[in-house]
């Protein structure tokens, strides 16, 4: 009889979040203002793969996302190369397996890191995206791998306020059934979309107070 290697069990991966850092993040029309941003590193089995803001959210016991970070080459090409030019600021979203150690760039439909603010619930993405160009404002909920989104609706246009954060508060969720509520920073106006099912179906309840 012949004996046939068995295949290697797979290692576990160790996955783990470094310490947190404070930046300083330049933002305003002119980016001529800072305000701190603290990051923090991803590792898997010792290396770090991505920096991270903000909490992760796990939507499995095996799957988790979080926001990543970028630091991005500021010099421009008069500069000395000796003078380093980097700044920071956030990047997308990101999918982490913990069994694989495998890291996945999540897909978020008119998704914009320095606008958008998001909320969690199960595998619901809840957010408020920017057309590009358009200066539009859409609620938007996205479930972690589907393609497209399952609410796509116009939101009124998007204020032309330059900070971070200022073209719609974080969308609020609720259980049974589970809906979510897409408030506009700073405007008496709301809508409410009901999750009916996986399939994507939707009930909206919009209202603007006086």
């Amino acid at each position: 009889m012949t004996a046939w290697p068995l295949a290697a069990a797979s290692r576990p991966h160790v996955i783990a979040f470094g310490s947190w850092t404070s930046v300083k993040w330049m933002v305003g029309p002119e980016q001529k203002n800072t305000v701190d941003l603290k990051i923090r590193g991803l590792y898997i089995d010792g290396q770090v793969r991505e920096f991270t803001v903000g909490a992760a959210h796990d939507i499995t016991q095996t799957i988790f996302a979080v926001q990543g970070a970028t630091r991005l080459n500021d010099a421009l090409p008069q500069d000395s190369a000796a003078v380093a030019h980097w700044q920071w600021e956030r990047g997308g979203w990101l999918l982490v397996n913990r069994e694989t150690g495998h890291i996945a760039a999540l897909n978020l439909p008119d998704f914009d890191s320095y606008y958008s603010v998001g909320s969690w619930y199960r595998d619901y993405f809840a957010y408020c995206g920017i057309s590009a160009g358009e200066n539009k404002r859409y609620a938007i909920v996205v479930e972690t791998g589907k393609r497209k989104p399952i609410v796509r609706q116009a939101f009124g246009q998007a204020p032309k306020d330059a900070m971070p954060d200022s073209r719609c508060a974080a969308p609020v969720w609720a259980r049974q059934p589970a809906r979510v509520t897409f408030s506009a920073s700073g405007e008496k106006q709301s809508a409410t979309y009901a999750i009916r099912d996986h399939a994507g179906a939707v009930s909206t309840e919009e209202h603007a107070e006086e």
